[in-house]
């Protein structure tokens, strides 16, 4: 089963999610309110779309994820290497290494992540 969509409002209202869960429906409108500026209605709109492709659900106004933000980000990074890299990750990591300036640990750790 292939990750679900996640739009990049919608990945800022999971962020939250992810932090609170579970979470009653109205006190996640307050945090989106707080930190979104979102207005209640926004909030059960995005909840809704969501739950309908299978993000999250929201029993009994208690809302929980079924996407970890893990897998949202796995997902994310294989469509941009797929979309922008023709599915190279040896040339989206040769992109990114060119453009970032990376730290001797930075570059021990990716080491670290490769040989495993």
């Amino acid at each position: 089963m292939s990750t679900p969509k996640i739009f990049e409002s919608e990945y800022r209202f999971c962020l939250i999610l992810w932090e609170h869960e579970p979470i009653r429906s109205t006190e996640l409108a307050k945090l989106c309110k707080e930190k979104l500026d979102w207005s209640k209605t926004t909030t059960y709109t995005v909840i809704k779309r969501l739950s309908e492709r299978g993000v999250l659900k929201n029993e009994n106004t208690i809302v929980s994820s079924l996407i970890s933000k893990d897998e949202a980000q796995q997902s994310e990074l294989n469509e941009l290497v797929e979309k922008k890299f023709e599915g190279s990750l040896p040339a989206f990591i040769a992109a990114f290494a060119r453009r970032q300036e990376l730290s001797d640990d930075e570059v021990a750790e990716i080491r670290r992540i490769i040989e495993r």
